[in-house]
């Protein structure tokens, strides 16, 4: 019996982090730390580029390993330049219109999961 691997999910969510990690920690890293944002800006990209499945029987290797293996030879129509930059384009393009569409939820999630200072200090009495 053989399994369909999704292999560009895989690529994707590791682009994701290494361009998350280029952003502040507050609020973009925080933000997109937010699983269902997260989701979103993985739903974001995979819409914009074509995907890659390959078939694996179950008995041969695990899906990380056909995933690892597969993932150089995707055929994009680009050059493998190209597309890093391409994808890495579309991350840009995702993180700025989640945050721009929905800044007052994320401002206001941030506040109350993130930031104890938020509410005033009941130290003092």
């Amino acid at each position: 019996m053989k399994t369909v691997v999704n292999l560009t999910q895989q690529s994707v969510i590791g682009e994701i982090e290494s361009v998350l990690d280029t952003y502040p920690y507050h609020p973009y890293q925080q933000a997109f730390a937010i699983p269902d944002l997260r989701q979103e800006l993985v739903a974001f990209v995979l819409n914009r580029i074509p995907c890659f499945y390959s078939a694996v029987s179950e008995g041969q290797i695990s899906l990380a390993e056909a995933e690892k293996e597969n993932l150089p030879y995707y055929k994009f129509p680009r050059q493998p330049l190209e597309q890093q930059m391409h994808l890495q384009n579309l991350i840009h393009q995702g993180i700025y219109a989640i945050v721009k569409q929905k800044s007052d939820w994320i401002s206001h999630h941030l506040c109350e999961t993130f930031q104890p200072d938020c509410e005033p200090s009941h130290w003092f009495g």
